[in-house]
């Protein structure tokens, strides 16, 4: 071996020995202060160097990863919980801003109001981007100071952590991310969300994901997180799963199928983004 190549290997070698200390340090961090009603919020596998360093491989050859299992099973049942029981907001598009209706409001329309409002919300899905869901916009609350203490306060603190902000740099291979933001969604049948690719210049976001607390849940009942290809087909989706994670690169074109009227139940989730600023 001449003395070029020798150099080069040495220096691959130095490069993977920092690399697999830094997820090291990161499992080890994230594993003893990230914490949800006393509990680890991360399952140990998530945390273990092998596993990241297969999410930051997935992740670049493909821009996405389902990761089952991925939080602490005594910590995800209360993060459900506080999902389940959330005051939640119908959220969906309009011609010129966005809208949010709480329960009360939506009671209070009348029959021929509701129908014209769904009519109006399917006519812009034909063409256009639009969604209609239920959310709880967690974030806005966390960064407004109004954000109750709790199991979702705990959670918001927990995915800001220092060492969980070191574990997503690790896994994503991306040393920008300084900040997580997150809203709950709620999807009943009927919900949908068109298709997109997270592009928002003023957000800086890198990476979206999503946290399913779904525990039962077919793949015929829509709510599917798709990911549409250049030819128009889906190129791949992912069925809601319990306690899973899912990353994806932004941008990144996909959907959520709209949920048939026969799903038994609702999809829950805590979707957001890892941004490179701070709000």
């Amino acid at each position: 071996m001449n003395k070029t190549i020798r150099s080069a290997a040495r220096v691959s070698s130095d490069l993977a020995h920092l690399a697999r200390r830094e997820w090291e340090e990161a499992a080890t961090i994230v594993g003893s202060s990230a914490l949800i009603d006393g509990k680890p919020l991360f399952a140990t596998a998530m945390t273990d160097a092998r596993m990241v360093q297969q999410v930051r491989d997935l992740l670049a050859r493909s821009g996405r990863v389902h990761l089952p299992e991925a939080f602490g099973a005594e910590a995800v049942k209360p993060i459900f919980e506080a999902c389940r029981d959330a005051e939640y907001q119908l959220v969906f598009k309009g011609s010129r801003t966005n809208y949010d209706f709480s329960a009360k409001d939506v009671a209070a329309l009348e029959v021929g109001h509701k129908v014209a409002l769904i009519e109006s919300i399917h006519a812009q899905a034909t063409t256009g981007f639009q969604y209609l869901y239920d959310s709880y916009r967690r974030s806005d609350f966390a960064e407004a100071g109004t954000l109750a203490p709790g199991v979702l306060a705990d959670l918001f603190a927990a995915l800001n952590t220092d060492a969980t902000l070191a574990l997503f740099r690790a896994m994503t291979g991306d040393d920008r991310i300084a900040y997580v933001d997150a809203q709950l969604t709620r999807y009943r049948p009927g919900h949908f969300l068109t298709a997109h690719d997270d592009h928002h210049a003023e957000k800086h976001r890198l990476f979206a994901y999503v946290i399913n607390l779904t525990a039962v849940w077919r793949a015929d009942w829509g709510g599917l997180l798709m990911f549409l290809g250049d030819d128009g087909h889906i190129a791949e989706a992912y069925t809601p799963r319990w306690n899973a994670l899912n990353i994806l690169k932004v941008p990144q074109p996909h959907a959520v199928s709209v949920v048939a009227p026969f799903a038994h139940g609702a999809r829950y989730s805590i979707t957001g983004w890892m941004r490179a600023k701070k709000p």
